[in-house]
């Protein structure tokens, strides 16, 4: 029996976790809740490489949530990401994360704290701030 063409079952998850089926897969694909936020945040950043607006939508908290997520990205190529740290205390969290990524050949590197609210059972990004932005 062979497996569909564009099935991500077997591949690498994005955000370097693992294999997707059992990492950001589980969430993005399968929609089990993330049990932290760090997870949530992991799966975020895979849905952004796979460009998936639904579940960035879902999983973006209601009073800050945008219109639409993902707009035209000129070609962004996602590469890695790292968590630099997090906290999670009260049902507020905080994610810092340096995610690398390729715009027309040059490399480029997105450095954001990101916070998250614990709300109705599970956890939603609620914003982030750009530590680079405040130097």
């Amino acid at each position: 029996m062979s497996k569909k063409k564009n099935s991500r079952e077997a591949d690498a998850c994005p955000c370097g976790g693992g294999v997707f089926s059992a990492c950001c897969g589980q969430f993005i694909e399968h929609g089990l809740v993330p049990k932290t936020a760090l997870e949530l945040m992991r799966s975020r950043y895979s849905a952004y490489v796979l460009r998936n607006e639904r579940y960035l939508q879902t999983s973006w908290y209601r009073t800050t949530r945008p219109e639409r997520v993902l707009q035209d990205d000129g070609g962004i190529k996602w590469l890695t990401l790292e968590i630099v740290g997090h906290s999670e205390q009260d049902g507020e969290a905080t994610v810092e994360f340096v995610a690398r990524y390729k715009l027309q050949g040059r490399a480029q590197k997105l450095h954001e704290i990101s916070r998250f609210v614990w709300d109705e059972g599970r956890w939603y990004y609620l914003d982030g701030s750009f530590p680079e932005e405040a130097r």
